[in-house]
């Protein structure tokens, strides 16, 4: 039983530690393009996709022209830009189980309890175009659990953060 109860432990910690790391973020680019012709950048509007208001549009922008000017890419307004970057958002609603019981476990029926509550689940997508082939060359994705009673400076350093890792291996290497 001690074992088991250990076990318990472990499973819940090694939850809450994933729970805590922050961003999900997935990437994938065209095979073949070479990204070492790409200086400038335009932003563009996604048709059909979904866009926050004008104060979270324009944070999400600096956040991400921040990244990319690491990357040495330059932000103009010029329709001659090597890539049109755009964006779209989406928030879902999910389910989050909170509950213990004995020995630290959860379980249905017998002592214990749990609780549901809904949460937030926000996922920005981030697309780059070559506008001359008329191709997606770059995808990616951030997905993390949203608290909408934080504060606007702390929402600003997890956007950051998330735009950080979304990009870290952009450009993509090439083999």
């Amino acid at each position: 039983m001690r074992l088991r109860n250990q076990m318990c432990f472990v499973v819940m910690i090694s939850f809450a530690c994933v729970v805590a790391i922050g961003q999900d973020v997935k990437s994938n680019y065209m095979p073949g393009t070479d990204f070492s012709k790409y200086h400038t950048y335009k932003w563009v509007p996604i048709e059909g996709g979904a866009h926050p208001n004008q104060i979270v549009d324009a944070e999400i922008k600096q956040a991400v022209d921040s990244q990319l000017a690491t990357k040495g890419l330059t932000k103009t307004d010029n329709d001659k830009a090597d890539l049109y970057v755009g964006y779209q958002i989406a928030v879902d609603k999910e389910k989050q189980w909170n509950g213990y019981g004995m020995g630290g476990g959860l379980r249905w029926g017998g002592m214990g309890t749990a609780t549901s509550s809904t949460i937030n689940v926000g996922t920005l997508v981030l697309d780059m175009y070559d506008p001359g082939s008329k191709k997606l060359v770059w995808t990616g994705n951030a997905t993390k659990t949203m608290d909408p009673s934080s504060n606007q400076e702390k929402n600003q350093k997890h956007l950051d953060k998330a735009m950080e890792k979304l990009l870290k291996n952009f450009p993509p290497k090439q083999k």
